[in-house]
């Protein structure tokens, strides 16, 4: 028989519960052990969303360039109230949040990759025991550890971390979008309103000075008496309009103090300095539509980093069910004091160098991979919903845009024609040659064109910030178009 010298059983002895787990394992060889990060998912290429980039941040980091359409609206109260609206704003308190404490876990994450060390001090009052005398014995180490990572369970529990951290940078940015549309739509609807309150002022004016002049017409004899009565109703009707207009008004304001948290009596001396008109704005910066704007949208790369960090999530539950290696070592000084005198005493330890071999955990692994992968599923079913509706947004939003440019001129033309039969009919009952009847009918008409055409502009402006919002409102991030479908079915666990 063959004898085996000492040192080669010694490794054979380190060896043996490894191959042994190796074994129970089923696998092969520890190259089949080896877990891998499942691929970054990537969308379709004629989406061309965002791929995840290492330190991308939402508009480049720059708060200032979401504001730059809005900039180009040439409304320093729009952008005033705006600031204001994204300063109060509990989402976006809640998403700067939610950015901190990725950050954090992504930093713990990290740390997990390197070695601890521990300081400790330790005093001791102890009395005699033969042989040993009484004294005082003071002791201070220094303890190191470190857990290395031969399968990447740490590793990619880090990249995890720093694609959330990613995607929470992307939503605050997402939330500071919302809140600037949403204070836009606000203050616009209260323009709109205030042109509408304009237009039934005059409207009314008009009606009462018909009104006064009907009266004098039954006076004299010229008309019957259901006219006067027909045009105190006219007027009447003229000045609940304008009552009704400036409630909604007001209600408008109180929207926009609850947005922006700025007092009211203020805001409404600056609103007073506002023409009551509705400007069109600007057009958006847009190479080609639907697909490339989405690469401008900070939910789809918020989402995208979401399935990424999932699929290292999988490799790192993966890998926590093969053997793990750590390694420790501590420095110490001691000094006993007794009657006889000190002494001092210096010690180091290095190891020991252990492994942990996962034989039987009651399914336990087996059921975290599982939870693993069923939340990557989830992670990727969300990107795809993501991606869906941001088509649906940027096409819905393109469509209103096209319908309300076709129906602009016809509404124009209408009021202008309106406007052409009231003054005449105004023109033809003043001579008594037409009856108030017909002037109510013409006035009616052009009330309801001017009105139109108010809603519409106010539907163009809507469609614009609508669009601003679906186009992501100005974020940028690398794009690396690549096939989706041929990701997923690579990275899936």
């Amino acid at each position: 028989m063959r004898l085996i010298p000492f040192h080669s059983r010694a490794r054979c002895a380190l060896w043996f519960p490894l191959l042994l787990c190796l074994q129970l394992s089923g696998c092969g060889s520890i190259s089949a052990l080896l877990p891998t990060a499942k691929p970054d998912p990537v969308p379709p290429a004629q989406w061309i969303a965002p791929m995840p980039g290492e330190g991308a941040l939402a508009h480049d980091g720059q708060v200032a360039a979401l504001a730059d359409w809005w900039r180009q609206q040439q409304d320093p109260l729009l952008i005033d109230l705006i600031d204001a609206a994204q300063t109060v704003s509990s989402s976006v308190s809640a998403a700067r949040s939610r950015i901190e404490q990725a950050n954090a876990e992504r930093l713990a994450a990290g740390g997990a990759l390197q070695p601890t060390l521990d300081a400790g001090v330790s005093a001791q009052r102890r009395s005699a025991f033969p042989p040993f005398p009484g004294g005082n014995v003071y002791q201070g180490s220094l303890q190191a550890s470190w857990e290395i990572d031969l399968f990447g369970a740490n590793r990619m529990a880090r990249d995890a971390a720093q694609r959330r951290a990613q995607g929470a940078e992307a939503n605050w940015h997402e939330a500071r979008v919302s809140v600037a549309a949403e204070t836009a739509n606000q203050y616009y609807a209260l323009r709109g309103c205030r042109r509408l309150l304009t237009i039934a002022e005059a409207d009314t004016a008009s009606r009462t000075e018909i009104t006064r002049l009907t009266e004098l017409a039954v006076k004299a004899g010229f008309q019957p008496p259901a006219n006067s009565g027909l045009a105190r109703a006219s007027a009447a009707e003229g000045r609940s309009r304008v009552t009704a207009l400036r409630a909604q008004c007001d209600v408008d304001i109180k929207a926009l103090v609850m947005l922006t948290g700025l007092d009211e009596r203020d805001l409404r001396a600056k609103l007073d300095s506002v023409p009551a008109t509705l400007p069109l704005p600007a057009p958006l910066p847009l190479a080609e539509l639907p697909a490339a704007t989405l690469a401008q949208r900070p939910d789809v790369y918020a989402a995208a980093q979401q399935v990424a960090a999932a699929s290292s999530d999988v490799g790192s539950v993966e890998a926590r069910r093969y053997p793990r290696l750590s390694l420790s070592g501590n420095i110490g000084r001691n000094r006993f004091e007794t009657g006889d005198g000190a002494f001092n005493l210096n010690s180091w330890t290095v190891g020991p160098v252990a492994v942990s071999l996962p034989i039987f955990d009651g399914n336990r692994r087996r059921a975290n991979i599982a939870a693993a992968v069923a939340r990557y599923e989830e992670a990727a079913n969300e990107y795809r919903a993501t991606v869906r509706r941001a088509v649906r947004e940027v096409e819905e939003s393109l469509v209103n845009l096209d319908s309300i440019a076709a129906r602009s001129d016809d509404a124009k033309s209408a009021i202008d024609g309106f406007m052409t039969s009231l003054d005449a009919a105004q023109l033809r009952y003043e001579k008594g040659l037409s009856s108030l009847i017909e002037l109510e009918e013409a006035r009616r008409s052009k009330l309801g064109a001017e009105t139109a055409l108010v809603s519409l502009q106010r539907e163009r402006i809507a469609a614009w910030i609508a669009l601003y919002r679906a186009a992501g409102g100005g974020w940028q991030s690398p794009t690396q178009p690549t096939s989706f479908d041929k990701a997923l079915s690579e990275s899936k666990p």
